[in-house]
């Protein structure tokens, strides 16, 4: 990011069949964050079966939050 900032990301915690968690990543999030739109939105990734991963699908809810990055750049010399 030119000139750094502040950098935000939903990210949504799941786990898959072999009971290890699977984290994905959205930037930008609405906020504020609304709860029941996060919790319906889970469920339907579910029900939807619309991700896998190496250790299987999908199958439950483990948390929601939202990450908050700080990024300043370091003005360097570049040949």
């Amino acid at each position: 990011m030119k000139g750094g900032g502040i950098l935000k990301r939903i990210e949504l915690q799941f786990e898959n069949e072999d009971g290890k968690t699977v984290t994905y990543s959205l930037d930008e999030p609405v906020e504020p964050a609304n709860p029941e739109a996060v919790n319906a939105a889970m469920d339907e990734v579910i029900a939807q079966n619309l991700f896998s991963s190496s250790g299987g699908n999908i199958v439950a809810k483990k948390g929601a939050r939202i990450v908050e990055r700080n990024v300043t750049d370091i003005d360097i010399d570049i040949v």
